[in-house]
């Protein structure tokens, strides 16, 4: 061997630092790609799981979803994304799912108000306010249940500036209210002020509404996309995906599960 074609004796720690280093950064590679692999089959079985149960769920197979108890789901909030509000046929084959569980109060938000402006989406809500909201499993379970009178289930649009000038009102009342306070000095007070007297403050201006039971997420989003905080503070949140593979049994599943849980509201 040539001695020019040696490595010098002064380089070689560098050298074999060298080489360690991209060894490691090969396996470094490859267990992230390894990792990434992994996460991406789960993710895949899982969605082939739900899909299977939804399918199951939705053919009546399994007998313990067919005696849902709704009775605790007063007010249920549903949030579309903003490019999937505009599929108004789905979102009303959606609202047709809802009728059977006789939920009092629905809410349907996205952050733009395209549901708001969708005039397709009026007809839509005016052919459900004149239906006949009955119950399919309430009558399976009891047949003599099965004819029941005629319920109006009201239908709330929202929309991000709903809550954001409400909170601008809500805000500009408190500080009417605790930020032109002064002692007998004159000096100002230290405005104090706790939730309930924001509570207060929503509710004066008309900003308060009811806060769901179980919120519904539709769309690759999984995050409420500026629904109203305050009236979410104890609601159930469930990511349901995408609108165009949403299916009946994704929503019974959801019901059903909120039905089972317990809430703590604390003290």
């Amino acid at each position: 061997m040539d001695s020019r074609d040696k490595i010098p004796s002064f380089l070689t720690p560098q050298f074999k630092i060298s080489q360690r280093s991209g060894a490691w950064m090969l396996l470094s590679e490859f267990w992230w790609h390894l990792l990434h692999y992994v996460v991406h089959m789960v993710h895949i079985v899982s969605h082939m799981v739900d899909s299977l149960q939804f399918y199951i769920i939705s053919s009546g197979l399994l007998r313990e979803y067919d005696l849902l108890q709704v009775k605790k789901l007063r007010h249920l909030a549903i949030i579309f994304d903003s490019e999937e509000a505009h599929q108004t046929s789905k979102i009303g084959e959606l609202m047709n799912y809802l009728l059977s569980f006789r939920v009092k109060h629905i809410s349907l938000y996205d952050m733009e108000g395209v549901l708001k402006q969708s005039n397709e989406m009026e007809v839509i809500l005016k052919r459900l306010n004149d239906s006949s909201v009955t119950s399919h499993f309430e009558a399976d379970a009891n047949p003599s249940t099965a004819s029941l009178d005629k319920e109006k289930m009201k239908l709330e649009l929202l929309s991000f500036s709903d809550g954001k000038e409400g909170v601008a009102k809500a805000a500009s009342l408190l500080y009417s209210k605790y930020l032109t306070d002064v002692d007998i000095g004159g000096h100002q007070i230290e405005p104090r002020f706790t939730e309930a007297d924001v509570d207060g403050a929503l509710r004066s201006v008309g900003c308060e509404g009811p806060e769901p039971d179980l919120l519904l997420i539709v769309g690759p989003a999984r995050c409420p996309l500026g629904f109203p905080a305050w009236r979410m503070r104890y609601t159930e949140i469930v990511h349901i995906g995408p609108l165009r593979s949403v299916k009946y049994g994704a929503i019974v599943k959801a019901i059903y599960d909120f039905s089972k849980k317990h809430q703590n509201y604390g003290e």
